[in-house]
């Protein structure tokens, strides 16, 4: 599971449950072993060449925006959820092609998958996340709560 963007709280990120957050958790760990160790050869599907989209996660004043390049794919295609502060996108896709002839029969299909999750932070109003897909394109938008967006800077005048 990604985090969409570190807690700070007091000018420091927010402290671990356990004294132990300089250990990598297992999945992390795996995840790195397999995406640097033994290259992203490992990591695409052997069926489509569908690899694990990489995002761009933009932070702006009232909102953040997942941006995830997902071309040839249809709206009907992903499943987003948010089940307590964590965002899911994931996405089945099946083809299947068959062609007969007099002299064969030939049957192709393929099959892929992927899923990627998030951390919401609690500024995000997560009953207004919405998303559409366009051009191969999903974006995803995560409102900030009121009180969470950047309020201009007020000047205070010395009496």
């Amino acid at each position: 599971m990604s985090t969409l963007i570190p807690t700070v709280k007091n000018g420091n990120k927010k402290p671990s449950e356990s004294n132990f957050n300089l250990l990598p958790n297992l999945p992390s760990w795996f995840d790195d072993m397999l995406g640097k160790g033994l290259g992203t050869e490992f990591m695409s599907n052997f069926n489509t060449g569908i690899t694990l989209p990489a995002v761009n996660v933009i932070n702006s004043d009232n909102e953040f925006v997942i941006d995830m390049a997902v071309p040839g794919l249809k709206k009907s295609d992903f499943e987003i959820n948010v089940d307590n502060h964590v965002l899911s996108i994931g996405v089945e896709s099946k083809t299947e092609n068959s062609e007969k002839t007099e002299s064969y029969t030939r049957r192709e299909f393929g099959y892929s998958s992927f899923n990627r999750t998030f951390a919401i932070p609690d500024s995000v109003d997560a009953d207004k996340i919405s998303a559409d897909y366009n051009d191969g394109i999903l974006k995803i938008h995560l409102p900030k709560r009121e009180e969470a967006k950047r309020k201009p800077v007020k000047q205070v005048k010395i009496s």
